[in-house]
């Protein structure tokens, strides 16, 4: 796939503001249909499966400790490695990356079918089963999906195509919660799950279109068991050896652990407070969308503004700040108006904090092991605040109630926070990006 270098003069895309053209682009705009197919999965197994669960009376307890299906996420690190080395037989002549986008596109959409086909009020334990594969799946795809949109986007389209990205992660998740709430009401959840398992094919249909990523660097060949070996160290081993790699690493293990555990629980603060599927619908799926893709643009404004350091500075404090919200609507009780307002601020912090923060963990790959490196990032994001959902949230709840509960996730987003100014006062956010922040030659990024 070849990433935009400039407009040409008779293009439709002259008409469109100088300020949105780069958002017309079609690397961006690939990387907005790939976030629809990585957003649905893990939606599916998230808030969707929480709601479900809590609706067939499945206890708190039950209902929390479902949150490490998602734990999946946070080891897809160790199979990335296989993504970038391995080509796949006969459809690997497509491409290394879009035979891997049609393979675990397809495997997704298995997974969720499966889900669809179990009943938790029969069986918890195949529940858990099935929400596995998913995340197993979806994981999957996510690693290639990052790496394709890394790979397929300019240096210059990083901040751009990160907001992109997230503008089709939040449609892909949005539109798969709503179609699953509006299905589930009237046909019940099987019927839910497998209308949602559409979502995974606007990723495989971007591999079909646009081919195999302009920027795509294959690692050497490897022809033994312990050049294999090597293969899923190296990627490890280049991020280390860089000034400041284990501070960046820690700063991306804890930025998110506020953040991760407001967004898995606020679903059981919405079925305590008896708010019904079509207020989740309007307010969180529908009013919390457009916040989000508000904050998105305003992020995108901020990055390109203020640059990566200051932007995503403030992007840290906002998204800290935004977990009030839902102690706000915890001690309101059932309110719309706070609903709408908790929910609104809270998406539009995270839609200003996806773009910043994810294009500086893009910034960080060495591409020759995007895959890996993304994934072991990404995964590394979430996954202390992933670890406290599934196994203290639900106890945390009980025993402090919710108001306390979600002070306690904002006061456990300020150390993130604090990291990051440190590591830009001393020099360490520049010296950690990799080289997928390098500017290449003009002739190596060709007009589409």
């Amino acid at each position: 796939m070849n990433s935009d270098s400039h407009l040409h003069p008779t293009d439709w895309r002259r008409r469109v503001p100088v300020s949105l053209r780069p958002y017309t682009e079609s690397a961006p705009l690939a990387a907005l249909f790939l976030g629809v197919s990585s957003g649905a999965p893990f939606a599916l197994i998230a808030a969707t499966l929480t709601t479900r669960l809590a609706q067939d009376g499945i206890n708190k307890r039950a209902v929390t400790a479902f949150a490490l299906a998602i734990l999946v996420y946070n080891l897809k690190w160790l199979w990335a490695w296989v993504l970038d080395g391995v080509r796949l037989p006969i459809i690997g002549r497509l491409g290394k990356r879009v035979s891997w986008l049609l393979f675990s596109g397809a495997l997704t959409i298995a997974a969720i079918v499966n889900l669809a086909l179990v009943d938790p009020k029969t069986s918890l334990m195949a529940t858990a089963q099935a929400a596995i594969l998913v995340a197993i799946a979806g994981a999957t795809y996510d690693i290639v999906i990052d790496a394709y949109r890394i790979e397929a986007l300019a240096p210059r389209q990083l901040g751009v195509g990160s907001g992109m990205s997230q503008y089709g992660w939040r449609i892909g998740s949005v539109a798969a919660g709503a179609l699953a709430l509006v299905v589930a009401a009237r046909f019940g959840w099987q019927a839910a799950y497998i209308a949602c398992s559409a979502f995974a094919l606007p990723a495989m249909l971007v591999g079909l279109i646009f081919g195999e990523p302009a920027r795509h660097r294959e690692p050497a060949a490897r022809k033994s068991v312990t050049a294999v070996a090597q293969s899923v160290v190296a990627p490890l081993l280049e991020f280390f050896r860089r000034r400041g790699a284990f501070l960046v690493l820690l700063f991306v293990l804890l930025h998110k652990i506020g953040d991760t555990l407001s967004q898995l629980t606020m679903r059981l603060l919405f079925n305590e407070l008896k708010f019904t599927n079509d207020e989740i619908a309007i307010f969180d799926v529908g009013f919390g969308f457009w916040a989000y893709l508000a904050g998105i643009f305003i992020g995108g404004l901020l990055y390109e503004r203020l640059g990566m350091k200051r932007s995503v500075l403030l992007s840290l404090w906002l998204m800290a700040v935004s977990n009030l919200s839902f102690a706000g609507l915890a001690a309101a009780g059932h309110s719309n108006w706070v609903m709408a307002g908790s929910i609104g601020f809270e998406n539009l912090t995270s839609g200003i904090g996806g773009v910043t923060v994810v294009a500086y963990l893009s910034a960080l790959c060495d591409l020759r092991y995007t895959a890996t490196q993304y994934a072991l990032l990404s995964a590394a994001a979430s996954s202390v605040g992933r670890i406290f959902t599934g196994t203290t949230a639900g106890i945390l709840i009980e025993k402090m109630g919710y108001v306390n509960f979600y002070l306690l996730t904002t006061v456990l987003a300020l150390p993130g926070v604090l990291l990051f100014w440190l590591m830009s006062r001393s020099g360490l956010i520049d010296a950690s990006v990799g080289t997928a922040a390098d500017i290449e030659p003009a002739a190596a990024v060709k007009t589409r």
